[in-house]
C-alpha cells in the first residue's frame, strides 16, 4: 500500500512502486478509446488533453480541457478534483506521465487513454467533438 501525506498525495516513488507488473498487465491505469468515448458529455468526466499547443491548434477536441504536459505542474489547480479525469495525447506516453504526476497530487479517479489519438478522433463525429485547425 502506498503512503500518502496529510493532503492525500503520494510521492513519485510510491506511484512508481504501485505500477508493478500486475498493475501494468491489468491495464488498471488506462481506459480504451471505446470505453472513454462513452463518457464524452458526462458531467462527472473531464478529458485532459496533454498535447503541446501546436498539436492542439492542429486538432482541437472541443470536449477536452487542454493543458500541455509541460504546463501541468504549474496549472494542476485547473484540473477539477471532483471529476474523473481521462488524460490523452498522441501516443499515450505523455498521458501516462500525466497520470503518474496527478497521482502524486492526490488524484484518484484518473485514467490514461490506451490507444492512439487517431483512434479517438475516429470514434468521434466531426464538428461535434473535434475540429481541424486553420
Amino acid at each position: 500500500m502506498a503512503n500518502t501525506d496529510s493532503n492525500g498525495t503520494m510521492s513519485m516513488a510510491d506511484v512508481l512502486r504501485e505500477m508493478d507488473i500486475d498493475f501494468l498487465v491489468s491495464g488498471e491505469y488506462g481506459i480504451t478509446v471505446e470505453d472513454a468515448a462513452r463518457f464524452i458529455g458526462n458531467s462527472h468526466f473531464v478529458f485532459l488533453d496533454v498535447r503541446t499547443k501546436e498539436e492542439h491548434d492542429h486538432l482541437v477536441f472541443t470536449f477536452a480541457l487542454h493543458i500541455p504536459l509541460s504546463d501541468l505542474p504549474d496549472r494542476v489547480d485547473e484540473v477539477p478534483r471532483d471529476k474523473f479525469v481521462i488524460l490523452f495525447c498522441v501516443s499515450g506516453f505523455r498521458a501516462a506521465m500525466g497520470y503518474a504526476f496527478l497521482r502524486t497530487q492526490g488524484f484518484d479517479e484518473i485514467k490514461a487513454l490506451k490507444g492512439r489519438l487517431d483512434e479517438l478522433a475516429g470514434a468521434m463525429t466531426p464538428n461535434r467533438f473535434y475540429r481541424l485547425g486553420p
